[in-house]
């Protein structure tokens, strides 16, 4: 039996509408919906009067000007990126200029613009970024009557973090745990170990709700994080019984594993199905000649 994952789906986003979500939290979802960004990129912002912005999304004037006319009469002092993905870090050198907010997060330098992997811009690196603080796990954030703490979660991007605002017991937890999918694991930056380790991390840990950028509040996150993790696992044993099957590359695979996801949708599930791979290579479960590729070879360890 397949895990469920107990996604909720909220109702039609109206763009710039101002979203109060909590006593201190408020969110305006950006227009950029994809099948990466759902219905687009949610910032949210923290506090009253002086407050932190968290993932002012991408490079779309509209909404950074709906951002500034939600806090017309607020300062914003922090703006906070969760990873350097296109849909979630341009828009903080905008912001900044308009309110001159120091930016917060973990710089990542590809050799290239973009993931050779997929064609989505949503996904390609954000090489320009360049926060006035680096930050590292269990860094703190305060301003008035807020206080972040700051979780270093690598896997869907090596720069993710998520934030913990205290005050409320609540993560912001970017795309490392999203409200309407599963998180697309895009090799050569997305790593799933990593992934899986972050996820695990997450299980000791006594958050009440997840804001996630993409989708709304997960007002029960340790049953969806439970089965985000079983399902993950379910994935690597799927593998394995392909590989016993005599399957041994991605493209025999994927029609196998994905036989209920729409055909359209199997060139990005070969993208999550390799990132699998990797890992099981690295636990010594499976191997291939050299290093792990797409159109690797993949056998059982003898």
């Amino acid at each position: 039996m397949k895990t469920k994952i107990p996604f909720v789906f909220e109702d039609d986003v109206t763009y710039a509408e101002v979203q109060q979500v909590s006593p201190r939290i408020r969110r305006i979802v950006a227009q950029n919906p994809s099948r990466f960004t759902f219905r687009g990129t949610g910032t949210y912002i923290v506090g009253r009067s002086q407050v932190a912005v968290i993932d002012p999304g991408p490079q779309i004037s509209q909404h950074i000007d709906a951002i500034l006319y939600a806090l017309s009469e607020e300062t914003v002092t922090h703006i906070l990126v969760t990873h350097t993905h296109n849909d979630h870090s341009p828009g903080a050198r905008s912001l900044q200029k308009m309110c001159d907010a120091s930016i917060y997060g973990m710089k990542y330098e590809t050799e290239h613009f973009g993931s050779p992997q997929t064609d989505s811009t949503e996904e390609e690196i954000d090489n320009d970024f360049c926060p006035d603080y680096t930050l590292s796990d269990g860094d703190v954030l305060s301003g008035s009557g807020w206080t972040v703490e700051c979780v270093h979660t690598p896997g869907h991007m090596p720069n993710h973090f998520c934030f913990r605002l205290l005050e409320e017991n609540a993560l912001f937890t970017g795309d490392h745990i999203m409200g309407w999918s599963t998180t697309v694991i895009i090799p050569p930056y997305g790593c799933m170990k990593d992934y899986m380790n972050s996820l695990m991390m997450l299980q000791s840990c006594k958050d009440e709700v997840y804001y996630p950028t993409h989708g709304p509040p997960i007002r029960h996150p340790k049953p969806m994080l439970n089965a985000l993790i079983e399902h993950r696992i379910e994935r690597q044993e799927e593998v394995i019984e392909c590989l016993r099957a005599g399957m041994k590359t991605v493209a025999q695979m994927v029609p196998v594993i994905y036989a209920d996801v729409d055909i359209r949708l199997h060139a990005a599930a070969s993208l999550s199905l390799y990132a699998t791979l990797i890992k099981l290579v690295a636990d010594q479960r499976i191997s291939c000649e050299g290093a792990p590729a797409m159109n690797s070879s993949y056998q059982l360890r003898a």
